[in-house]
C-alpha cells in the first residue's frame, strides 16, 4: 500500500469522525437549547401562577354563597355561584360603593392629571433650560424617597391640620401629588432630553415661544412618557391606603382602600363582598394597564435606561 493511499485514508478517518462528533455537538446543542427553552416557559407559566391564583380566589369567594365560603372543605371550583355579593355592594344602606368609587376616580385622575401638568414644565425646565442650581435641584425632588411613608405621616397630619385641610379631599390630592411628582419629573426630565434639540430650536426661530414649542412638538414626541407618568400616579393615588386612613373622617369622602376597610370592620363574616369590592375595585386599573401597556413600558424602560 503507497504512503498516498495510507494518507488518503488516515484523512477520510478523521473527516468521518469529525462529522460524527459535529452531529453528535450539534444534537446536544439542539437538545439543550430546546431544555432551556422549556425550563424559561415553564418559570414564566410558575409566575403566572403565583400571581394570579390570588386573584382566582378573589374571583371564586365573590360568586360563592356565604354558606360554602366558610365550609370547612376547600373548594377549587365553587359548586354554586351567585351574584348576591355584587348586589349587596350597590346597596348605598349597607355599602356606599358608588360613593367610594366616585372618590377614589375623582382623586386619582386630578392627581394624574397635576402630576403630568407640572412634571411636564419641571421636567423639561431639567432638560433644556440653563440656570444656576438646575443639577442639584433635579438631584434634590427625589430625596422624598428616602423616607418610609409611616414616618410623613404625623408631621403631614400636622401641616394639613394647620391648613385645615383634614378631612377633605384637597388633603389627599396635594399628599399624592407630593408623592408621585419627583419621580414623574425624574422620568420626563430623562425622556425630554431624548428629544433632538435641532427640532425645537428650528421651531424657535420660526417664532414660536417656549410654551408653544413645549406643546406642539416636546408633548407630542414625548407621548410614551405623558401617558406611563398618568398612569404611574394614577395607580399610587387608586390603591393608597394610609395617608388616606390618617386624613379622612367622614364616610362620605371614603376612597375605595377606606371604604373597604370600613366594611370589614362594620360587619363579621363578609369576605364575599370584600372580595367582590375589591374585583370592582381592580377592575379600573387593569383596564387602564392592558389599553396603556405599550405607552408604560416604552416610557419606564427609555427613563430609566438615559437616568
Amino acid at each position: 500500500m503507497s504512503t498516498n493511499t495510507i494518507t488518503q485514508s488516515i484523512r477520510e478517518s478523521y473527516l468521518t469522525t469529525s462529522r460524527a462528533f459535529s452531529r453528535l455537538f450539534r444534537s446536544q446543542e439542539i437538545s439543550s437549547s430546546r431544555w432551556e427553552r422549556v425550563a424559561f416557559y415553564a418559570s414564566i407559566g410558575l409566575m403566572l401562577l403565583i400571581a394570579l391564583f390570588p386573584f382566582y380566589i378573589m374571583l371564586k369567594t365573590s360568586v360563592t354563597p356565604d354558606t360554602n365560603i366558610y365550609s370547612q372543605e376547600p373548594q377549587l371550583l365553587p359548586n354554586e355561584m351567585t351574584l348576591e355579593h355584587y348586589r349587596v355592594l350597590f346597596s348605598p344602606e349597607t355599602f356606599p360603593f358608588i360613593t367610594y368609587f366616585r372618590n377614589s376616580l375623582l382623586v386619582s385622575t386630578v392627581t394624574a392629571g397635576l402630576s403630568v401638568i407640572v412634571a411636564t414644565l419641571g421636567g423639561y425646565s431639567f432638560a433644556r433650560l440653563e440656570y444656576r442650581g438646575r443639577g442639584l435641584t433635579s438631584r434634590l425632588v427625589l430625596i422624598v424617597y428616602m423616607f418610609s411613608g409611616i414616618l410623613l405621616v404625623v408631621p403631614l397630619f400636622q401641616v394639613m391640620t394647620w391648613l385645615g385641610l383634614v378631612d377633605t379631599l384637597p388633603s389627599l390630592l396635594i399628599t399624592y401629588l407630593v408623592q408621585t411628582l419627583p419621580l414623574s419629573l425624574y422620568m420626563l426630565g430623562n425622556y425630554f432630553r431624548s428629544v433632538p434639540e435641532e427640532i425645537e430650536e428650528a421651531a424657535l426661530m420660526d417664532g414660536y415661544s417656549r410654551l408653544e414649542v413645549i406643546y406642539r412638538i416636546t408633548i407630542p414626541l414625548s407621548a410614551p412618557a405623558i401617558v406611563a407618568v398618568f398612569i404611574y400616579a394614577f395607580m399610587i393615588a387608586w390603591n393608597e391606603y394610609l395617608f388616606a386612613s390618617v386624613l379622612l373622617r367622614s364616610q362620605g369622602l371614603f376612597t375605595l382602600p377606606i371604604g373597604l376597610e370600613a366594611l370589614n370592620q362594620a360587619f363579621e363574616n363578609v369576605w364575599g363582598q370584600l372580595m367582590a369590592a375589591s374585583i370592582l375595585t381592580s377592575i379600573p386599573v387593569v383596564v387602564l394597564f392592558l389599553y396603556l401597556e405599550k405607552y408604560l413600558v416604552e416610557g419606564i424602560t427609555f427613563g430609566a435606561v438615559e437616568g
